[in-house]
């Protein structure tokens, strides 16, 4: 019985992510002299991990169905501009802020959806696009608007005890956001059809269409959720920090990507799960965070964590090809 539960777990899409991130903590621990209770508890690699898990979830989704979404760069100082232009510069409620940048993450994603659907450009080259595009549109804005690049932002206590606030004086609000976020997108994708219509179009439009299933429609919303997601992040920094930049977004493209493709997704979709895009991110973080925890040379961080990226992104190779593998064996 061990046995056959320990060759499902490995033939599981998070496998690979799962195993990664307690490898990573390991390393930590042994090699850079890291106590176990300091590296768990930290609240840096956790808010970190949060603010990128809500993007990385969306955008996964989109990868998984075959898609790509880099326009996520842009969006974040969009939608904490959108809030601090709104109800900071021109002193509007909080409210109208947060329903404007939530309403620009939407108006974008339909735009990314329609392009991608109704024309042959690549999803990549669409949102590329989209990212130029609203990176000269946000900061013109900002100039034109308001006279700078930042903008400060006096949010009332209500709306940062939901959005921005921190606990303990270290971790963040919107963590619970993240794990509330994940529990829901494991119910959709993992308990729904949705989530089966998602996976048939990453394995192949235009069978999944042949099928009956809204691949046009499902495309255009898993576009408005990602770049939802990455506004609904800026402007939760905006409302944390009191302010709002024009730039500070153009490292999570890299981040959430790697986050992804750690946590098992296909890059050419069709293979992922929830679950893997979570430890994935969990991954990310402790490795791009807890080096600062270590006693080993700043000099060599960026060496270190390229390895152990590496090294996890092979692990989730070599247990995505042992899930093929015996993908066909359990179905008989």
């Amino acid at each position: 019985m061990n046995n056959i539960s320990i060759s499902n777990f490995l033939t599981r899409p998070e496998s690979g992510s799962v195993l990664s991130f307690a490898a990573v903590i390991v390393f930590y621990i042994i090699f850079g002299g890291v106590q176990l209770d300091h590296l768990v508890g930290s609240a840096s690699w956790v808010n970190f991990a949060a603010n990128l898990g809500i993007i990385a979830l969306p955008v996964g989704l989109l990868m998984i169905a075959g898609e790509l979404d880099i326009s996520i760069g842009a969006m974040i100082p969009a939608g904490s501009m959108t809030v601090a232009i709104l109800s900071g510069h021109y002193g509007f409620p909080i409210e109208v802020g947060i329903l404007g940048a939530i309403a620009l993450g939407v108006i974008v994603g339909l735009i990314n959806g329609y392009l991608t659907v109704n024309t042959t450009v690549p999803s990549l080259i669409v949102t590329l696009g989209t990212l130029v595009a609203m990176q000269g549109l946000v900061l013109s804005s900002s100039v034109l608007l308001t006279g700078n690049a930042s903008v400060s932002l006096a949010a009332p206590e209500w709306s940062k005890s939901i959005f921005g606030q921190l606990i303990g004086g270290s971790y963040q609000v919107i963590i619970f956001w993240w794990l509330a976020l994940v529990a829901v997108y494991f119910f959709v994708i993992h308990r729904t059809r949705f989530g089966n219509w998602i996976y048939a179009m990453g394995g192949d439009k235009v069978s999944a269409h042949n099928a009956g299933i809204p691949v046009r429609n499902m495309t255009i919303w898993l576009f408005v959720l990602s770049s939802t997601s990455a506004a609904f992040v800026g402007m939760c920094g905006a409302i944390l920090f009191n302010s709002a930049q024009v730039s500070g977004g153009m490292q999570y493209i890299f981040n959430v990507i790697v986050s992804i493709v750690v946590g098992g997704v296909l890059l050419t979709g069709g293979f992922g799960s929830i679950m893997g895009i979570f430890f994935g991110t969990l991954t990310f973080a402790v490795v791009s965070q807890g080096i600062y925890f270590t006693d080993i040379d700043r000099n060599w961080s960026s060496l270190i964590i390229g390895v152990m990226l590496m090294a996890a992104v092979l692990m989730n190779n070599f247990f995505r090809k042992m899930a093929l593998t015996h993908a066909p064996k359990q179905k008989k």
